[in-house]
C-alpha cells in the first residue's frame, strides 16, 4: 500500500515520531529531530519483501485498525481488530513530565502493547537503519535488550519480550502487556514494564495539564487544543528553536521535485507558530524561542541573519541529496539540508522583533523584556531600515530570482512600528520619535510602490503586475486597516486568481519548477482570516469547515493539499498549517459569553 500522510505524531520536544494507521514507526530521527532517521521507510520504496526502516508489532490476520489520541494529550492509541474479533491495543509515547522541579524529556519512545479481547497473535518486526538509510543498522544482544548504531549515537530498544521472538519476528499469543523503550544505550534500572507504565501515567498528567492553561476559543476547541499540542511538538525546548515539520522531503505535489528538507527554524515561520500560541495563553515556548535568538544573534553578531538556522542554532546547512533513499511514494530527491540559508530574505528583521514584541507588555511572564531587550533588537530594527527597499527571494524562497518584493517590505515596516510602539510602553521617548519617523516614512514607500491602481490590488513586488497571497497579511500585519477599500480590492481581486473551488494558492504563476499545483493551506488559512477581517464571516465560517475536514484522521495538516483529490501533501506535520487552524478558529469563533 503507498504511503500516506495519515500518520500520528508523538513527541516530547526533544524527539518525534511518526506513525502509520496499523501502529508502524515509519519515521523516527536520533538524537533529535533532525538526525540520522533510523526509521525511515515514509521515505523508501521497497518491496515488502526488503522493507527496512520501521517498527511495528502485527497483529496477525488483522482486518480492522482505528487510531486516535488520547484526549488532550500527545499520547497516541492504536486498536487492532483480527478476522476472529480479538483485539490489540498499542499506546505510544514520548515521556514529557515534571521531575526534580523541571520538564524530564529524554530521547526516548515507549511504546506498550495490551491484549484487548480474544486470543490475538502478534508480530514484532524490528528493522532500523543507520547513516540516513544506507545501511540495515547493525545489531548487539543484549540481557533485555538490543543495540543498534545511528549516525551520532548508540540507542538501543529495551523490552519484556522474549528477544529471540522480536529478532527472528516469531509470532506469539499475547498474554500479558508487552513493553518496549527506545533510549539512548543506558541500562534501564528498574522493571521495564512498571517504568513504561509509570511514564505514561507522569505523561499524562502532563498534557492534561498543560492543555487546561489554554486559552482556547468555545467553537472548535478540540482542533484547536489537538494543533497547539502539535506545535509544542514542533519545538526544540533543549535551544528554544521552533521546527517548521518533522520531515524532509516529501514533495508538495506528486513527481514535482519540490522536496525540501524541513527540520531546521525559519525565522519567520516561527514568527507565526510563536504568535499563535500565545494567543492562547501558551508563552513559554516564547520565551524558549527568545533565548534561541539571542544566541544566534551572539553568534552572528556582525553578520546579515540568514532565514533559516538549525536547530542549535547551527549556519550551515548545506544541501545534500541521499540517493540511498528513494522518496516517499519512490517521488525523489530527499534532501538533507536546505540551501535557504544562504539567500536573502530580509522579513527575518521584522519577524524576530515582532516574535518578542509581546514579552515586553506580558505580566505573566517571569522576566519581562525590559530596555536592555529593546536595545538588541535595535539592531534587527536597523536592518529593516537598511533592507525594506531592497530585492531579495521572498518569503516563497524563490532559488532563480530576487525582487523587492511586497511581504518582506512590509514586515519590515512592521519591526520598525512595534520598536515604536516598544519605546512608547518603555517611555523611551526619543526612540519611539526615532522609530516613528522611519515607520512612516517606509510606509508611504512601500504604499506607493505595491498599490496598483489599474488592477485595484496589491501586487506581489514594488511596481510590479504579479500577484501573490502573502499580500493577504497586510490587514494581519497593520499596514492597512481591514476596512480599507484598497485591501477590500485586493481580496476581490486575488481570489478571482489565486483561489481554486474552496483553496488558495500562493501564486499561479511558473517559479523555478513550473506552475504549482496544488494549494499552499496557509494560504487558505490567510484568505480565511481575510474574509472574516472584512466581514465576510459565513464564508470564511464554511471554508474553514471545509479545511477541517480534510485534515487527516488525526486532525493534523502538512504544507499543501491538491484542490481535486483533497489529498495532504508536503512535509507534515506543517506548524504554519497547524497556525491556521488556531488563528481562523479565534478569529471565528463566537464568544463564551454569547455561546453560555
Amino acid at each position: 500500500m503507498a504511503s500516506t500522510l495519515d500518520l500520528g505524531v508523538i513527541g516530547n520536544c526533544q524527539i518525534s515520531a511518526l506513525i502509520d494507521r496499523n501502529g508502524c514507526y515509519v519515521w523516527l530521527c536520533l538524537p533529535r529531530p533532525d538526525g540520522d532517521p533510523v526509521f525511515c521507510s515514509l521515505l523508501r520504496n521497497d518491496s515488502v519483501a526488503d522493507k527496512n526502516g520501521f517498527f511495528t508489532v502485527e497483529l496477525v490476520d488483522c482486518i480492522q485498525s482505528e487510531q486516535r489520541y488520547e484526549r488532550n494529550t500527545a499520547i497516541l492509541q492504536t486498536i487492532l481488530t483480527d478476522s476472529r474479533g480479538a483485539q490489540i491495543r498499542i499506546i505510544d509515547f514520548c515521556p514529557r513530565f515534571q521531575q526534580f522541579g523541571r520538564n524530564f524529556r529524554p530521547g526516548t519512545a515507549i511504546r506498550i502493547v495490551e491484549q484487548l479481547s480474544g486470543r490475538p497473535t502478534v508480530i514484532a518486526r524490528l528493522r532500523p537503519m543507520t547513516n540516513y538509510g544506507k545501511s540495515v543498522a547493525p545489531r548487539h544482544i543484549g540481557n533485555n535488550h538490543l543495540r543498534f548504531e545511528a549516525t551520532n549515537m548508540t540507542w538501543r530498544i529495551s523490552t519484556d519480550m522474549s528477544l529471540n521472538s522480536l529478532m527472528e519476528e516469531r509470532p506469539i499469543v499475547l498474554h500479558e502487556k508487552l513493553d518496549f523503550i527506545i533510549s539512548a544505550d543506558e541500562t534501564i534500572p528498574e522493571n521495564i514494564g512498571t517504568m513504561a507504565s509509570r511514564f505514561l501515567e507522569e505523561t499524562r498528567r502532563y498534557w492534561s495539564n498543560w492543555t487546561r492553561g489554554l486559552a482556547v476559543p468555545f467553537e472548535w476547541q478540540e482542533a484547536v487544543i489537538r494543533s497547539a499540542i502539535t506545535l509544542k511538538l514542533c519545538s526544540f525546548e533543549d535551544s528554544g528553536a521552533v521546527l517548521a515539520a518533522i520531515t524532509t522531503s516529501i514533495p508538495e505535489s506528486a513527481d514535482s521535485g519540490r522536496n525540501w528538507d524541513y527540520r531546521y527554524c525559519w525565522l519567520r515561520d516561527s514568527y507565526f507558530t510563536i504568535h499563535a500560541l500565545n494567543r492562547l495563553g501558551a508563552t513559554r515556548t516564547m520565551e524558549g524561542y527568545l533565548r534561541y535568538i539571542n544566541n544566534v544573534f551572539a553568534a552572528r553578531r556582525v553578520e546579515p541573519l540568514q532565514p533559516v538556522y538549525g536547530i542549535s542554532g547551527e549556519a550551515e546547512l548545506t544541501e545534500v541529496i541521499l540517493p540511498q533513499l528513494s522518496g516517499y511514494r519512490g517521488m525523489g530527491p530527499v534532501r538533507i539540508g536546505n540551501q535557504a540559508f544562504e539567500q536573502v530574505q530580509h522579513d527575518v528583521y521584522g519577524a524576530v522583533i515582532l516574535a518578542a514584541m509581546q514579552s515586553f507588555f506580558d505580566q505573566r511572564l517571569a522576566s519581562p523584556a525590559d530596555a536592555e531587550t529593546f536595545r538588541q533588537l535595535e539592531f534587527a530594527g536597523d536592518m529593516c531600515w537598511q533592507c525594506y527597499d531592497k530585492p531579495d527571494a521572498g518569503i516563497w524562497e524563490y532559488r532563480g530570482r530576487a525582487r523587492l518584493h511586497t511581504f518582506p517590505s512590509v514586515m519590515c515596516w512592521a519591526g520598525v512600528d512595534r520598536l515604536a510602539r516598544i519605546a512608547h510602553y518603555l517611555k523611551l521617548s526619543d526612540r519611539e520619535h526615532f522609530w516613528r519617523e522611519r515607520a512612516n516614512t517606509m510606509h508611504k514607500r512601500i504604499m506607493d510602490a505595491t498599490w496598483d491602481e489599474k488592477l485595484g490590488t496589491f501586487t506581489e513586488a514594488w511596481n510590479t503586475p504579479s500577484l501573490d497571497a502573502s499580500v493577504l497579511l497586510l490587514a494581519e500585519l497593520n499596514f492597512v486597516d481591514a476596512k480599507d477599500p484598497k485591501f477590500i480590492s485586493t481580496i476581490n481581486h486575488l481570489e478571482r486568481h489565486l483561489r481554486r473551488d474552496k483553496y488558495f494558492f500562493r501564486y499561479v504563476n511558473a517559479d523555478d519548477f513550473g506552475k504549482p499545483e496544488n494549494a499552499f493551506n496557509i494560504c487558505t488559512f490567510w484568505y480565511i482570516n481575510a474574509l472574516a477581517a472584512v466581514g465576510r464571516t459565513e464564508e470564511a465560517r464554511d471554508l474553514f469547515d471545509n479545511i477541517l475536514s480534510k485534515c487527516n484522521s488525526l486532525g493534523l495538516l502538512s504544507e499543501d493539499i491538491n484542490p481535486v483529490t483533497n489529498e495532504l501533501w508536503g512535509n507534515y506535520p506543517q506548524t504554519y498549517s497547524m497556525v491556521g487552524i488556531i488563528n481562523a478558529a479565534v478569529r471565528l469563533s463566537c464568544s463564551w459569553e454569547d455561546a453560555l
